[in-house]
């Protein structure tokens, strides 16, 4: 959350935000790339501008948020007990890990094609 606030704050569309190392070496966009302008966006409500940062983060935006609560309750063991959703998160772990890194791959490639251009992060 403090992250969040700071970016809310600061701009990194005009202040310098250091270059993502894989950018900087192969000129390719990275996951990620465009996420930190991607939640500056959202912080303004600007749903359309966070999107044309980083797509994948802004729909799974929602997804994190949650799963960021799930992860807060848990480790202040406030969930509720037999909670279906934390349940079956439990129960898919592994399955759920291998699924976020294969569509983080997908998108990393399918971002840097030149038919795809429209997926890569503008400045």
């Amino acid at each position: 959350m403090a992250a969040t606030a700071v970016l809310a704050v600061g701009n990194p569309n005009t202040t310098h935000v250091p270059l993502c190392p894989l950018k900087a070496v192969t000129g390719l966009d990275c996951p990620l790339c465009g996420s930190l302008r991607a939640v500056h966006a959202l912080t303004r409500g600007d749903v359309a501008g966070a999107a044309n940062h980083n797509l994948l983060f802004t729909v799974s935006a929602p997804f994190l948020v949650l799963a960021w609560a799930w992860w807060l309750l848990d480790s202040l063991d406030q969930r509720p007990p037999g909670t279906p959703l934390v349940e079956a998160y439990r129960r898919h772990a592994t399955l759920l890990r291998w699924v976020a890194v294969a569509v983080l791959v997908t998108f990393a490639v399918m971002r840097n094609l030149a038919s795809m251009s429209w997926l890569g992060s503008t400045a």
